[in-house]
């Protein structure tokens, strides 16, 4: 899932772990123990595309890190407390983390178009300057004690927002090892988008009213336990409508007489209600989309192939290798006029369902090189080209709404 929503659970699992003895040192906690495992993308400085890309979601994400790492970090917070220097410490942690926050913040009013830029960079520069005041106050001029709770407290805290960063990323299409370092398989449910809205906005609410609450009082922990109760139930439902799909996607296989050996489907972005099919024959793959605010149960079915006599001769190259695992074997190969390799993750298919065989149509593709009988990663591309976002996410709602045209 998107950072938000990772900090706002981890925060959540805090505060519902220690937050009644420890206040809202707790959120801080949980929102950075469910930041920290992705802080393997860190490990891109000096791997290479491809390896960064094997290595994401990896081993910090796996349940073997919870339970050896969560213990780490609680022995170096409670030794961090236990010292006489921990106010300064608390102050660093403190000032980095809104530090953080309030440039990423800045990032995206730099990056958004319009009144939403303004938006976001003045919610940026209001966290940073309310950053300062906060830290001064809370460090300097009235400075707190330092919280009451033990290592196994800590531990608990630092595990369960470990875990949950992980099997939260789970139920995603991009997949997570959670058995890392045991085994590399990925373990993906599919039934939720990376970013998702409609679960982070309640969850995200309940939690800030929370905070602002006595630790004291009862209302805090029922407002947190509502937005986890909120969030888990959204996730129910996300889990039904994969079955509904998974459903209408079989009898429309059926329709056509297609029979598949294999098949998965997965919302498309930031919702619930449009959802994208692809299943495995023979000889090809057949895919499609569906949205549940559409009249009837058809689907527009295509056809694409995988293509292997292009990579022929290559199979055993790292690169075909790795980009096989990555994409649990759903995709397709294409060959530029300069020679090089597009390699389609058909997890998340096309952006343009009428030229779904153009190469450079994917939401996700990775373009190759070959070079002295190898194959290497030039680029990797994660969603919609540069330029095109807005006309993109236009074309998306349209087809959300039940308009098919575009199929």
């Amino acid at each position: 899932m998107d950072s938000i929503t990772q900090i706002v659970l981890g925060a959540a699992v805090a505060e519902a772990t220690l937050g009644k003895k420890i206040g809202n040192r707790a959120m801080l906690w949980g929102a950075i123990g469910g930041t920290i495992p992705d802080l393997d993308v860190i490990s891109n400085l000096w791997l290479t595309q491809l390896e960064g890309l094997a290595a994401h979601r990896g081993i910090t994400h796996s349940i073997f890190f919870a339970v050896v790492f969560g213990p780490v970090m609680a022995w170096l917070v409670h030794r961090m407390y236990s010292s006489p220097h921990h106010r300064t410490f608390a102050m660093i942690v403190r000032s980095v983390f809104m530090f953080a926050v309030g440039a990423g913040l800045l990032y995206l009013g730099f990056t958004v178009e319009g009144a939403g830029g303004w938006i976001w960079s003045l919610a940026g520069m209001g966290v940073l300057a309310g950053s300062y005041f906060f830290v001064k106050r809370r460090y300097i001029t009235e400075p707190i004690a330092a919280p009451d709770a033990s290592f196994k407290e800590w531990a608990l805290l630092f595990f369960l927002a470990f875990l949950t960063h992980s099997l939260l990323d789970s139920f995603t299409v991009y997949g997570t090892q959670l058995l890392a370092p045991f085994s590399d398989m990925r373990v993906s449910w599919n039934n939720i988008s990376v970013a998702d809205p409609s679960y982070t906005t309640p969850f995200l609410l309940c939690l800030i009213i929370a905070s602002c609450i006595p630790r004291t009082n009862v209302w805090r922990s029922r407002i947190n336990w509502l937005g986890i109760g909120i969030s888990s139930l959204y996730m129910i439902f996300t889990m039904v409508n994969q079955q509904r799909i998974k459903s209408i996607f079989q009898e429309n296989l059926a329709d056509n007489n297609i029979t598949v050996s294999r098949s998965m489907v997965t919302p498309t972005i930031l919702n619930n209600v449009l959802w994208y099919c692809v299943a495995e024959t023979d000889s090809n793959l057949v895919f499609g989309r569906y949205s549940f605010l559409e009249r009837d149960r058809k689907m527009k079915l295509k056809f694409v192939t995988k293509n292997d006599d292009i990579i022929e001769g290559y199979e055993d190259t790292k690169a075909i290798k790795t980009l096989k695992w990555f994409s649990n074997d759903y995709y397709t190969v294409n060959q530029l006029d300069n020679g090089h390799f597009v390699f389609g993750d058909m997890r998340y298919g096309p952006f343009d369902f009428q030229d779904y065989k153009n190469p450079e149509n994917y939401i996700f593709k990775f373009e190759l090189e070959e070079k002295d009988g190898d194959l290497s990663m030039l680029n990797e591309q994660g969603g919609p080209p540069p330029g095109d976002e807005r006309e993109w996410m236009a074309a998306l709602w349209q087809r959300i709404m039940g308009d098919d045209s575009s199929d």
